[in-house]
């Protein structure tokens, strides 16, 4: 995919979680406030914060496909492993944030200070699910696409709002049951899964910014690719790195020493 339409996948991704994300935190708010849910407003606080990371990785994944210049003639790809790897932090700061908060309940045995909320909170709260899921699912597939970390980045951030709200859920529908320890027990469980998101978030930019090899698989592929040329009698050196969103690769061959240097070169 050429860099302006891959620009245009991520933009589009990127406007679209901006809209949605507006939007649920204005409705959350709304449905917390009238619904008398403390957790819907927390839930409309985070999708709030959700705006400034999409705004993150717009500009982590611009300033990216910028062209070389004569102070990086290797081009900017690695600051889309930057702007995935503070992604990253902002996951695992919520994930340990909600983990956290639940201990605390549990252990002081403080269930939640819901009081009785309204019909109009549990509704948000599967709203958010629902809309939160779908963002996930349309800004991974927009990821793989254009094979973008920050953008992947940003989809796990939708997943973990939605978990977080599978949260609110639990603990709007045990407080009106009269079950509160829910909450807590469903804000653990769900911060562990937020926390190894990003944790494999982290890894893979770590990974691409210290030129990490490709996987076995793939160097398999290209070697096969490679003797499979005319001309090649062996293949005695490969070595691949990952840089960015791209991958570089070295190779020596053996060939015909009677092969002219033009001949060769054409090979």
């Amino acid at each position: 995919m050429k860099k302006d339409e891959s620009k245009r996948v991520a933009l589009r991704a990127s406007a679209v979680s901006i809209v949605l994300n507006v939007f649920l935190t204005i409705f959350k708010l709304i449905a917390g406030i009238a619904g008398r849910s403390g957790a819907m407003v927390s839930d409309a606080v985070h999708s709030a914060s959700d705006v400034f990371s999409t705004v993150i990785v717009i500009i982590g994944f611009v300033v990216s496909r910028r062209k070389s210049d004569f102070e990086h003639q290797y081009g900017h790809e690695r600051m889309e492993c930057v702007s995935a790897m503070v992604l990253a932090a902002i996951l695992a700061v919520t994930g340990i944030g909600i983990g956290h908060s639940g201990m605390l309940k549990i252990f002081s045995q403080d269930y939640g200070t819901l009081g009785q909320p309204e019909f109009i909170a549990l509704f948000a709260a599967i709203v958010s699910i629902v809309i939160k899921e779908a963002m996930y699912r349309y800004t991974i597939f927009a990821a793989k696409k254009i094979n973008s970390g920050s953008l992947r980045a940003d989809a796990w951030h939708h997943r973990s709002d939605a978990l977080s709200s599978v949260g609110s859920l639990a603990g709007i529908a045990g407080a009106m049951c009269g079950i509160k320890i829910l909450d807590p027990i469903a804000s653990v469980i769900i911060s562990l899964f937020i926390i190894k998101a990003a944790y494999d978030i982290m890894k893979d930019a770590i990974d691409k910014m210290i030129d990490k090899s490709c996987d076995k698989e793939t160097v398999a592929k290209m070697s096969t690719i490679v003797t499979e040329q005319e001309g090649v009698k062996r293949l005695d050196v490969i070595r691949t790195r990952l840089f960015g969103n791209k991958i570089y690769v070295d190779i020596e061959i053996s060939a015909d020493e009677n092969l002219s240097l033009r001949e060769s070169h054409e090979m």
